[in-house]
């Protein structure tokens, strides 16, 4: 026997807000059923005769034209259909994208015109993406009351929630829609509970500008800065969030009842966040992804889905030039990529390109917070190709009577410095639309004998990496001065692409 919640006819809608609240009503009336009968299965009520479905909620527009309404320039790059046609997707945690949905909805109809149609889709929601934050009804049960939950729920299904969307391979059915966004549902829901899983934190409290860095130094630095601005009661910042979701107000305002909630884990988490956030969420986040391109590739997957406005890497690196000082800066304008983890999804042959805005933000952060002249900047950064290897000691490779060494790809690409992450954290920007930048810090110089010792290293960290992040911050304080409106580049968005940003 089937037991569905009620169902919710579709509805048309030519406001955005009215659109938002039917996504938010379907929403939480078949996530409420869902947690119910999961209460109640949990006690021991449902047996394996009862199945339980709710499914998410949708969102579709038909449209006949693609010649904008009311004499709209395409001036986003975002925000209008490709072609004529019936396009849709389905949606989860309206509470979390309430802003981001409704700016979506706002634009297709200013472009478009006509109306929007909202209603339940044929889509299940999987239970384990029920929990509410602090959930842990699995925990009460036995090994065979878990073992029955796939006879009544749904359970989460690989086959929806690949990326074939944002990898440009997705091809409709007949009669099937084309995607408004890069990423279904579950794929939403699956990220964001990978988020909690590798970051120690909630994805409520992740911010639209992220760093990435690859030292626990920064995140030091990190923290000593975010426990600093939440003691100005003057500061932007408004709260300052930790793993475990342990969470600091600034001075002057008054603890929320989620704050007690946070509780400080016995260890860090693999790639562990730490949020300084803004009424707007136009805060930062910074993350620790640790060394490696598998570990990079596993966190902008995730945070992807979160629609960032950009994210920056902020690490160091082994500078090939002679000319080159241990402290300099690199600022990438191209990649190599000899990571791997991308091959599948973003074939070597597609360029991964500098975008204009991030060069410019990064580029003037560095003489700012230095206090050099642009004249003087040649000195002190590089601006080049950056290459990323998945190997840690390609030093050690073979080179004589070889037909290609590292040392000769890099020399012939022109690379000028060389990481484990950038390239990866770049190209999965280029995948999933989201602007990305790198600036690195060259720690040592491996083809030329000047290797990391400890005493080195150990000046070299604390005379540089507080500048380091320093440029960082001041770089996003750049962009969300500039606006976000020039941001998204265009550059980034194919000649067949979704609608969402």
């Amino acid at each position: 026997m089937l037991h569905t919640p009620d169902f919710m006819a579709p509805a048309r809608f030519r406001d955005a807000d009215a659109a938002l609240a039917q996504v938010q009503a379907i929403y939480d009336h078949n996530i409420g059923f869902l947690r119910q009968a999961l209460r109640d299965f949990v006690a021991g009520d449902a047996g394996p005769d009862t199945r339980v479905r709710a499914c998410y909620p949708f969102v579709r527009l038909h449209t006949h034209s693609t010649r904008l309404q009311g004499g709209h320039q395409r001036r986003l790059s975002y925000g209008f259909v490709a072609e004529p046609g019936r396009y849709e997707t389905t949606l989860t945690r309206p509470d979390l994208y309430a802003d981001y949905y409704r700016e979506q909805f706002r634009l297709l109809l200013a472009n478009h015109g006509g109306e929007l149609e909202v209603g339940t889709s044929t889509q299940p929601i999987p239970v384990h993406f029920s929990f509410a934050e602090h959930d842990h009804v699995e925990g009460d049960m036995d090994a065979a009351r878990r073992a029955l939950m796939r006879d009544v729920f749904d359970l989460p299904d690989l086959t929806v929630m690949d990326d074939g969307i944002a990898n440009g391979t997705h091809e409709a059915g007949p009669g099937e829609a084309q995607p408004l966004s890069l990423f279904t549902a579950p794929r939403v829901d699956y990220s964001l509970q990978r988020l909690r899983h590798y970051t120690g934190t909630a994805p409520e409290w992740f911010q639209n500008f992220v760093l990435f860095t690859n030292y626990q130094f920064y995140i030091d630095e990190f923290i000593k800065l975010g426990r600093a601005e939440m003691a100005r009661p003057d500061s932007d910042y408004i709260a300052f969030v930790e793993p475990g979701n342990v969470i600091t107000r600034r001075a002057g305002l008054d603890a929320e009842p989620v704050d007690a909630l946070g509780v400080v884990p016995p260890r860090l988490p693999q790639m562990p966040a730490y949020h300084l956030l803004r009424a707007d969420r136009s805060g930062i986040t910074m993350v620790n992804i640790g060394v490696g391109p598998a570990n990079a590739k596993t966190i902008t997957d995730h945070i992807a889905v979160l629609r960032p406005h950009a994210w920056l890497m902020l690490g160091h690196c082994a500078g090939l030039r002679t000319s080159q000082q241990l402290g300099d800066y690199v600022l990438a304008h191209a990649y190599v990529r000899e990571d791997h983890v991308l091959d599948e999804e973003l074939p070597l042959w597609v360029p991964i390109p500098a975008l204009a805005e991030i060069q410019v933000a990064l580029e003037g952060a560095v003489a700012e917070v230095t206090g050099l002249a642009p004249h003087e900047l040649k000195r002190i950064m590089r601006t080049g190709t950056v290459a990323s290897t998945d190997n840690r000691n390609w030093e050690l490779l073979p080179t004589r009577n070889m037909p290609s060494t590292p040392q000769r790809r890099f020399s012939q690409s022109r690379a000028v410095a060389l990481d484990m992450e950038s390239a990866t954290i770049a190209a999965n920007g280029f995948r999933f639309r989201v602007p990305y930048g790198t600036l690195l810090c060259v720690s040592d110089k491996p083809l030329h004998g000047e290797i990391k010792l400890p005493g080195m290293a150990n000046h070299f960290y604390r005379e540089r990496v507080d500048q380091h992040l320093r440029i960082g911050i001041r770089a996003i304080e750049r962009l969300r001065a500039g606006g976000i409106d020039q941001l998204h580049s265009r550059k980034l968005r194919s000649f067949a692409e979704v609608a969402f940003q």
